[in-house]
């Protein structure tokens, strides 16, 4: 079956319709509409997995579902206005994953360590400032500089963490408490004929940025595998 690396405006309609009728009754009498915006949605993003996967070591495809987990928070409406897919390397010896998102509000592809534990953290921190040249290398590389402007965002400590100091040529990148990578696309981006091609090379161009935090969290300070 042919998938498609195109999307029609036909998804955003429905999302911009959904966001102003966010009811169970008006999803009911549309959800013909949903179906096949659902069905476009999904055959790009296993077109973008498929793509990807020849490029690098990934784990199962997860395409989010439209449906809000009201369990734990009655007041959010019941359905999402985006449509999500995230993707993970194939763990335990690949880290990081690639996430795209869809929304008549703004879409972004992006990826890296949202919430790292306490000892992958510190981890990170030590092979950034152990290999310098080699981190700032990556980060100033064409493609990150072209499809992420060579910068990281997420939360940050405000001076240097403990056990580095405040003097490290690296400090902005050691005082990270979060390693994200995001690019944004205005709504007319998406529809292009080159949107695909721009979310797979801005998947691939991470790549270097995973081989590296994979590094650092598969291997001791001495660079020995933690699975030998």
């Amino acid at each position: 079956m042919t998938k498609l690396t195109k999307l029609t405006n036909d998804i955003f309609s429905f999302l911009s319709a959904l966001a102003v009728n966010n009811n169970r009754d008006w999803f009911l009498d549309n959800k013909k509409d949903y179906e096949q915006a659902k069905k476009e949605v999904n055959s790009f993003f296993q077109a973008v997995y498929d793509k990807i996967s020849a490029k690098d070591h990934l784990g199962p495809i997860k395409i989010y579902r439209i449906y809000n987990d009201l369990r734990f928070a009655k007041d959010k409406p019941p359905y999402k206005t985006h449509f999500g897919l995230y993707f993970p390397r194939l763990q335990p010896h690949y880290r990081g994953g690639y996430y795209l998102h869809l929304s008549p509000e703004g879409s972004f592809v992006g990826g890296g360590f949202f919430n790292p534990e306490a000892k992958d953290l510190l981890r990170i921190r030590q092979e950034i400032a152990m290999e310098p040249e080699v981190f700032s290398q990556i980060m100033t590389s064409t493609p990150i500089v072209k499809y992420f402007k060579g910068q990281l965002f997420g939360d940050e400590v405000k001076t240097a963490p403990k056990g580095f100091s405040k003097d490290d040529p690296m400090i902005a990148y050691l005082r990270k408490k979060q390693f994200l990578l995001k690019r944004d696309f205005a709504p007319e981006a998406v529809l292009e004929d080159s949107f695909f091609e721009e979310v797979v090379a801005s998947f691939l161009a991470i790549r270097p940025f995973y081989d590296f935090m994979t590094r650092a969290l598969t291997t001791d300070l001495n660079g020995e595998s933690l699975f030998d």
